[in-house]
């Protein structure tokens, strides 16, 4: 049998039917013009198709990975397949006629979905009801009518492929007689035709499924877009009134000044008389001081009243949040929280070591795309290292440790009673982990496989965080963090980025896990997008853009957030963060809001109506909420942090020298330490020597796996040192989690088992 016989007859018996999730098989790739097509395996999953050596590789390398849900699927001639997605095309060419078809069908259906998952995680809405009833049932109706008619082509469908196979059988009898060659060669492509012919019906029928969903996804989509001008157009109605109310209140309070101040002691009636004028001006003015948030578009609209009467907390000068100032003491000033939240039990901080404020000055070196280039001339395009003009000296590891800046809410939520409380903790610490990347444009350094990154500040903070770099293709980070403060908190994150022309977005993948030791609560969320702008010309800057949902496992309770990105045109505070916590049954209890650079506020809803009717008709939630209290506000970057790549305190000391850590530390890496201490030549050298001894690396475990698979042996590939994979209960992923065994080393000093990476 010839090479491309067996490449067929692989394909086919290690793929499934190409409506399924994943399909595999050989296929052949175009790669120059010396050697012409290569024989490569080829998967295809969850919208990426990816492409290997062989099947051994699987393992630990990936050659290279298309985003169906962008590219563009051809097909030049009867075997030939072209994809393109941005400047990346493959020609791929399949054996047989048959073949092509094959994976043809099982692009597009795979196309089909990425773009539907991609469209779905864009939507900001859900799934939001439709407003009227008249546009809701004229909705239903047109479903069923295409469900309706979806059932007629699935009948179609099927006695397409019970002929079908009726003929291929016949066909097959008819291959058996004896019959001239010229006619055996006619029955064969008659065969083929019709297995062709089967392949295009069960396309059909998946593509009208696909279009089903794709069309109740749009008209949900589009009925929100109407909802959303309508809500605009009544929130600015709502706000034109507010500033007449407003308008009307100041010129009241002027003309009753002069008669204010002309009030002497020696007239107590009239003094009285202002005093009483001036009480009741007081109240209409608290009476109209109505906060309105922007709608939450997976929630309904709603308005925030500030509770006014004397039963309630008033708002004064002792509890507004923004007199505050942002210290740690004023979050004790609570008044609407659980008495459990403010009890710090007795524990005193112990005396902390003295740790480092500074770091060596930014050199001021000019950034120049031709000095990079012209070192590269001859080297293959992968090969080319990134300067580490464009990092900063800090590992992706100890930019995920950073995340630790704001424990002490942790710490905070771990005391509380009430679940609700927590959440509200729990939520201002997701969103305090933004804060530190507003001015932060500089990417930090792609660890190496096997490296490490622990925190151990058990005697002072409390916790001890260790990070390991898991996987290089795609990089993966695992992280976990014990704190003797009653919380434990996990997880595995990989980061997808997108180059849009002006703009790069990055994506970190990967649910975050937070468990409270005596309560038993454990909460998951996401991250949201960042964007930096201006990739290619004007100033860098960064964005934070989505939605997080937080969930309480336990309990059901849920918080819904609100990244509002930055827009021109919008009259919102840039980096706005809203959000609505609710208990299990779907009710409101707390109002947050804030930004995600600066401080986060909550205001507890003391009573929730139906308010009237906007211009179009729509009832607003209005929700009554106590005087709104500071949960978090970020800290002060230290004195001349513009000239230290705007690190914040924790972060100065993050590639403080350590002794006892880990061999593969990120703390011991030579590019990284010559890079803070300002020598970037070097490190630039010493960058490039270790991601050369990095490939040599993956070449030999290649290496090895080929000899592995030649010999029919078993081939476990890279494994993590100090974690492990499993399955997650609650989210049903595979991921990392820290198997143990890393502070006890320490403690035994004991670093055998490390790897040699630096």
């Amino acid at each position: 049998m010839s090479e491309q016989g067996k490449g067929s007859a692989s394909a086919s018996a290690a793929a499934p039917a190409p409506g399924s999730d994943t399909y595999k098989g050989w296929l052949f790739k175009w790669t120059n013009y010396l050697k012409g097509y290569q024989r490569r395996w080829f998967v295809l999953s969850n919208g990426l198709l990816s492409y290997y050596r062989t099947q051994a590789e699987m393992a630990h390398t990936c050659r290279g990975t298309i985003n169906l849900a962008t590219a563009h699927i051809d097909t030049e001639d009867a075997c030939n397949i072209v994809l393109s997605s941005g400047g990346r095309t493959y020609h791929l060419k399949a054996s047989t006629e048959v073949e092509r078809q094959r994976w043809v069908t099982a692009l597009e259906l795979a196309k089909a979905k990425a773009i539907r998952m991609m469209n779905d995680q864009s939507d900001d809405s859900g799934d939001e009801e439709p407003t009227s009833q008249s546009d809701r049932s004229e909705i239903q109706g047109t479903l069923k009518i295409l469900v309706s008619k979806l059932d007629d082509l699935s009948t179609c469908n099927d006695l397409i492929a019970k002929h079908g196979a009726a003929l291929q059988r016949s066909l097959s009898e008819l291959e058996g007689l004896k019959v001239p060659v010229e006619g055996g060669e006619k029955i064969k492509a008659v065969n083929e035709r019709a297995t062709l012919f089967r392949i295009t019906s069960n396309a059909m029928i998946n593509a009208c499924r696909d279009f089903l969903d794709l069309a109740e996804t749009h008209s949900r989509r589009w009925q929100r877009a109407l909802q959303y001008e309508r809500e605009q157009r009544t929130h600015l109605e709502e706000t034109i009134e507010q500033l007449a109310k407003q308008h009307n209140s100041l010129e009241r309070a002027w003309r009753q000044a002069p008669t204010l101040v002309s009030t002497t002691p020696s007239a107590p009636t009239t003094n009285k008389e202002g005093s009483e004028r001036l009480h009741k001006e007081e109240a209409s003015d608290e009476d109209e001081d109505t906060e309105y948030f922007d709608a939450m578009e997976d929630s309904p609209a709603f308005i925030t009243v500030t509770a006014t009467d004397n039963t309630q907390h008033r708002r004064s000068q002792s509890n507004l949040s923004g007199a505050s100032g942002g210290q740690p003491s004023d979050w004790n000033q609570d008044d609407h929280m659980s008495p459990g939240c403010n009890d710090v039990s007795g524990k005193e901080l112990q005396p902390r070591r003295q740790r480092r404020t500074r770091v060596p000055d930014k050199p001021n070196y000019s950034l120049n795309l031709w000095s990079i280039m012209k070192n590269c001339i001859g080297k293959e395009l992968s090969k080319i290292p990134m300067p580490v003009n464009f990092n900063e000296p800090l590992s992706m590891l100890q930019r995920l440790t950073e995340d630790l800046e704001y424990h002490e809410l942790l710490d905070k939520a771990a005391r509380c009673d009430s679940s609700l409380e927590q959440m509200c903790l729990v939520a201002a610490f997701s969103v305090s982990s933004y804060s530190t990347t507003v001015h932060r444009t500089a990417k930090p350094f792609n660890p190496l496989l096997g490296e490490t990154y622990e925190l151990d500040r058990l005697e002072d903070l409390g916790y001890r965080s260790l990070c390991e770099q898991v996987s290089h293709h795609p990089p993966a980070a695992a992280h976990h963090v014990f704190s003797q403060r009653g919380w434990t908190l996990w997880q595995e994150i990989t980061i997808a980025s997108k180059f849009r022309g002006k703009y790069l977005s990055i994506m970190p993948l990967g649910a975050i896990h937070l468990q409270f030791h005596s309560s038993g609560n454990h909460y998951v969320w996401r991250k949201v997008t960042s964007t930096v702008h201006n990739i290619i010309v004007g100033k860098l800057w960064i964005d934070q853009s989505g939605d997080i949902e937080i969930v309480n496992h336990r309990t059901k309770e849920t918080c819904q957030l609100k990244f509002s990105p930055y827009s021109y045109f919008s009259r919102d505070v840039p980096r706005k963060v809203t959000g609505v916590v609710a208990d299990s049954g779907g009710q409101a209890h707390y109002i947050l809001s804030g930004t995600w650079d600066d401080k986060i506020e909550s205001a507890k809803i003391i009573q929730s109506s139906r308010g009237g009717s906007g211009s179009e008709g729509k009832q607003k939630t209005v929700y009554q909420t106590l005087s709104p209290k500071l949960l978090w506000k970020k800290y002060p970057l230290p004195e001349n942090a513009e000239n230290m790549y705007y690190f914040s305190a924790l972060a100065l000391t993050l590639n403080e020298q350590e002794e006892g850590v880990g061999l593969t530390d990120s703390r011991l890496r030579p590019d990284q330490r010559l890079m803070e201490d300002g020598r970037w030549d070097e490190a630039n050298s010493e960058k490039q020597r270790l991601e050369e001894k990095q490939r040599a690396v993956r070449r030999r475990r290649e290496a090895e796996a080929t000899d592995a698979l030649d010999d029919g042996r078993e081939y476990e590939g890279y494994q993590p040192l100090w974690f492990h994979q499993r399955r997650d209960s609650i989210t049903g992923e595979t991921n990392f989690v820290y198997k143990g065994g890393y502070w006890e080393a320490k403690d035994r000093q004991d670093w055998s088992m490390c790897p040699d990476i630096f």
